[in-house]
């Protein structure tokens, strides 16, 4: 029996993409003043600063346990490590086993307690045991890379410094306040651009923005306190679900 014809299948066109939203006009400083004392009373906490106490040792050291490192995981790892070992001369005094115990399971925690031991003696024997406040020199500690020291500059010697991570990259540009292509752009355009009394908030929020709403993908912009100001350049919002309707029986 001869077998019949079959129709060639028809592909149905891919839905259109709204085309992504280019620079207009970057936001000035008057509105990017409203924005961050928004979400400045949205977010009032830093698990950094409340981990460390504000602490210039205890902040490298949580930065560096916290590279890849979620805060659910870094913020009880320096509670564990933190009363062990506060100071350089203490750090050094303990065996690698300890410190890699204290601070499992960060990611690379092997690693990451070697380089703590290795800053910690840096600093003895190159700075008298206390952390540097320039960027310049942290940059010469292992482990120590550009956001790090503007934390650690910003956070533990409270002094000015822009710290720039891929959530304040990431906003700053959604906003259309500045136009870079990577963190270290976005730090310079903000030294540039940003007055400096906003230097040592703008971590905290964005920060805490970028995880609990202006995501990487599907940013909550429904519920977002700044939406109004938001340029959202090259932002493709979440779908929401279409609410059901809910009857009670009588």
């Amino acid at each position: 029996m001869p077998l019949k014809p079959t129709r060639p299948t028809q592909k149905r066109p891919a839905a259109k993409q709204p085309p992504a939203k280019t620079h207009g006009p970057l936001l000035d400083n008057a509105l990017m003043h409203d924005i961050i004392e928004t979400l400045d009373a949205t977010y009032t906490h830093h698990p950094m600063d409340e981990s460390t106490g504000g602490h210039p040792y205890k902040v490298l050291v949580g930065c560096i346990i916290s590279l890849r490192t979620k805060d659910e995981v870094t913020i009880p790892a320096c509670e564990r490590l933190f009363p062990l070992a506060d100071t350089p001369k203490k750090m050094i005094a303990l065996d690698l086993e300890t410190i890699e115990k204290a601070i499992y399971p960060a990611g690379f925690y092997k690693t990451k307690a070697k380089t703590i031991q290795e800053a910690s003696r840096v600093l003895l024997e190159q700075h008298q045991g206390q952390v540097p406040d320039t960027i310049e020199a942290l940059l010469t500690l292992k482990g120590v890379g550009r956001k790090t020291a503007n934390l650690v500059v910003g956070l533990g010697h409270r002094l000015p410094a822009i710290c720039v991570d891929i959530h304040v990259h990431r906003i700053c540009n959604r906003l259309g306040y500045i136009a870079t292509q990577t963190p270290d752009e976005s730090e310079m355009a903000l030294r540039a651009k940003l007055p400096e009394r906003f230097w040592h908030i703008i971590n905290r929020v964005m920060v805490l923005h970028g995880r609990d709403c202006c995501k990487a993908i599907g940013p909550r912009c429904d519920v977002c306190p700044v939406e109004g100001h938001c340029q959202k350049i090259d932002v493709k919002p979440r779908k929401l679900k279409p609410a059901t309707a809910t009857t009670k029986s009588l």
